[in-house]
């Protein structure tokens, strides 16, 4: 069974930068060499941009968009203390993203309660914390989405 890629939170770039070729390897069975390719660079530059993780700015949403996570960018924001959400679509939740957000707010307790008393790991700790936060954001903004939806523009004139 591969990683739950919700819940993973990079400690730095070059952990982000490897974390998305894991996600592209195990969900689109794409090689470095097929990521390369997609972005328009050499394998052996990507390979020295994950090693050192210098990769230009500027060709970081292609790599992201090629793996299919952006997590490099989520930790850039979450690194500058900035807390990152998907785009809220004013939809009714179902009953299993409701239970998700319980779950990750739980763990979220968990982790502060263990962290304040035993001394956890921070980043581990930080981690469960925006995910958490990140998930009641998104239902915070959804609400508010929800209260004054959006037009569909496509929708056929009668």
């Amino acid at each position: 069974m591969g990683r739950n890629w919700k819940r993973v939170y990079p400690n730095s770039v070059i952990e982000a930068l490897r974390l998305c070729k894991d996600h592209a390897l195990e969900k689109r069975h794409l090689s470095v060499e097929r990521i390369a390719e997609l972005m328009g660079v050499t394998a052996d530059a990507l390979y020295k941009w994950l090693s050192t993780g210098r990769m230009p700015v500027a060709l970081l949403p292609g790599y992201e968009n090629a793996c299919g996570i952006d997590l490099v960018s989520r930790y850039l924001a979450t690194s500058s203390g900035r807390l990152v959400i998907d785009m809220p679509t004013g939809k009714r939740p179902d009953a299993d993203s409701l239970q998700e957000l319980q779950m990750a707010l739980h763990k979220a307790v968990g982790a502060l309660l263990t962290h304040y008393n035993l001394g956890a790991d921070p980043a581990e700790t930080t981690a469960a914390v925006m995910a958490g936060l990140e998930q009641l954001a998104y239902h915070h903004h959804n609400i508010q989405q929800g209260a004054a939806p959006q037009l569909d523009l496509w929708e056929k004139q009668s």
